[in-house]
């Protein structure tokens, strides 16, 4: 097959791949929460807790049968004024706001993430108690028995209203509840400076003359909203909803899934729940080892995802504590390793999560070198060339073979120019002769097109490249170029290396590649910058390849001709 023929068919089918991948993933939302004037207003949920399944003492075959997790209900964020009254926690990285009831984890701030790099003062915020843009994380304990319940709607105490970490570097916010009848309960909220993960411990003392019988439980609501997809707008393209992860593989939730097929319900050890969305993510973790029963639902515009542990006995005079780890922060996945290696999972390289992750391994350790992600992406392109330089180097000689033999390709096609069958036959002829592969020229291609996909999904998920910039005007590698400049220069610089290959096939082909140019120079304009300056990079270094071998083979041929020629000419 014609070699202009298959970097035809390559370029176009990079572009299906992008164009499919945009309008086939479903979303949710957009990175920050939407409050719009028009938006539909929520609708509450079941109102009152429902019973557990069993309100009496359950014989002792029943214990750890699975319980049912309390549900939320939305109406009461607008006429609960208990809502308040809450405990204000602020660390280094987070702001943090508790309530009085239920010890709800109901705001969170990102202090260092701001929601535009031109608007310092907006910060991204994970949790909200605005019914259009609700985000919390509630817990509690439910109970066999018949009376109060530390669960999310209990009347909880605290010393202070207001927390900041210190340099110790570790911060612990206390909250008691006690039901009048010897059943006492301590919520524990642990903080660590420089970190996005909260410690939490409930721990349950019984001073009464009966056992208690109860679980735990943690739950994340986030609004669920149908996302409106724009290839303007790179966040959208990033999945926004819940995950979950049943101790070995993770799996993303898809609204209208949740919808049509009803709640999500799986049984798992090592298990974990989250909301993620471009960037960021709620998780809550639940201690190694325990079985615990998680669910994922949507009801109106709220999702749902829980998790609710097996049934404990505590006895009398006796005290359990209840261990959860919640992470609720952007997506760093050196903290999220730290508490579980499988929460890197929220950040979501795609199928080529074989090649994205040693990327980012491999782009993590230049920047710690250079300490600029831009020339972190310029170091690694030029050595993932280096790396390929004897394959691409091969491909090199066919093609400069290849112009140099234009002449020759030229007049077969004239000479034939009525009976294309034959005018086939005579160029492979040619090609076999002198031992020139058509079909060469579209390793490069091959080989850029999964490296460049996979550098797509690192600058579009790794929040560490969120908002980093390279130089002059490039404030932000993870969005379009401002002025697009550096698609302007791309497509100059892929111009110029068209310059360099042969132009062979027929005209419509050759036209098709002379405007491939112009068409990625539109395509690249709404891409990440990232990803722009490595194509642009990548770009340059294959002009300089392709120019140095078309000198040597040159030089190889004139030699060739002198050596052929008669001693006495």
């Amino acid at each position: 097959m014609d070699n202009q023929r298959l970097l035809t068919w390559a370029f176009f089918g990079m572009m299906a791949w992008m164009t499919y991948q945009a309008w086939q993933l479903d979303y949710a939302r957009s990175l920050t929460p939407l409050v719009v004037a028009d938006a539909p207003a929520v609708e509450p949920l079941d109102s009152g807790l429902p019973e557990l399944a069993e309100r009496e003492q359950p014989p002792d075959s029943e214990i750890d049968a699975p319980m049912v997790l309390p549900a939320a209900d939305v109406e009461q964020l607008r006429e609960d004024d208990r809502l308040v009254a809450a405990i204000r926690v602020e660390t280094d990285v987070l702001d943090i706001e508790i309530s009085m009831l239920g010890g709800t984890l109901q705001r969170a701030r990102m202090l260092e993430y701001p929601i535009a790099k031109d608007r310092p003062d907006q910060l991204v915020s994970l949790l909200s108690t605005d019914p259009n843009a609700v985000g919390l994380i509630q817990s509690g304990l439910r109970s066999t028995g018949d009376g109060p319940e530390a669960n999310h709607r209990a009347n909880f105490a605290s010393a202070r209203t207001n927390y900041t970490i210190d340099s110790t570097g570790v911060l612990i916010v206390p909250m008691t509840w006690a039901d009048g009848h010897g059943i006492s309960v301590e919520k524990r909220f642990r903080f660590t400076r420089g970190s996005y993960k909260i410690e939490l411990t409930q721990t349950v003392t019984n001073r009464s003359d009966i056992s208690w019988r109860g679980a735990e439980y943690v739950q994340i609501l986030r609004a669920s909203f149908v996302q409106e997809r724009s290839m303007f707008d790179v966040d959208s393209y990033s999945f926004v909803g819940p995950i979950i992860y049943d101790g070995d593989k993770s799996e993303k939730l898809k609204r209208d899934d949740l919808i049509d097929d009803g709640a999500y319900a799986i049984t798992a050890t090592n298990g974990w729940v989250g909301a993620i969305q471009h960037h960021f993510v709620t998780a809550v973790i639940p201690a190694p080892g325990t079985s615990q029963r998680f669910n994922v639902s949507v009801r109106g515009q709220i999702s749902t995802a829980s998790a609710i542990g097996p049934t404990v006995v505590v006895e009398p005079g006796e005290s359990h504590s209840f261990q959860t780890t919640i992470f609720i922060g952007p997506k760093l996945q050196s903290q999220l390793e730290e508490i579980d290696s499988s929460l890197k999972l929220t950040v979501d390289y795609g199928w080529l999560t074989i090649i994205s992750q040693p990327l980012f391994w491999l782009l993590g350790k230049a920047f710690s070198l250079f300490g600029n992600w831009g020339v972190a992406i310029i170091s690694v392109t030029v050595l993932i060339k280096l790396a390929f330089y004897k394959l691409t180097e091969a491909s090199g000689r066919s093609m400069a073979k290849m112009r140099n033999l234009q002449p020759r390709i030229k007049a077969l096609q004239e000479r034939y120019k009525d009976d294309k069958q034959q005018q086939s036959q005579a160029m492979m002829d040619l090609y076999k002769r002198e031992k020139v592969n058509p079909a060469a020229g579209c390793l490069p291609i091959l080989i850029q097109m999964p490296f460049f996909l996979a550098f797509y999904w690192v600058l579009l998920e790794s929040v560490e490249m969120r908002q980093a910039p390279f130089a002059l005007w490039i404030t932000d590698l993870s969005t379009r170029d401002p002025f697009f400049i550096l698609p302007l220069i791309m497509g100059a610089a892929m111009f110029f290396q068209q310059r360099l290959n042969p132009q062979v096939g027929d005209p419509i082909q050759v036209k098709v590649m002379q405007i491939m140019p112009v068409i990625f120079t539109v395509f690249f304009a709404f891409f990440p910058s990232g990803l722009v300056l490595y194509w642009v990079t990548n770009t340059l270094l294959s002009i300089a390849q392709q120019w140095k071998i078309n000198q040597v083979v040159e030089r190889e041929g004139k030699q060739q001709q002198g050596s052929k020629k008669p001693k006495g000419d």
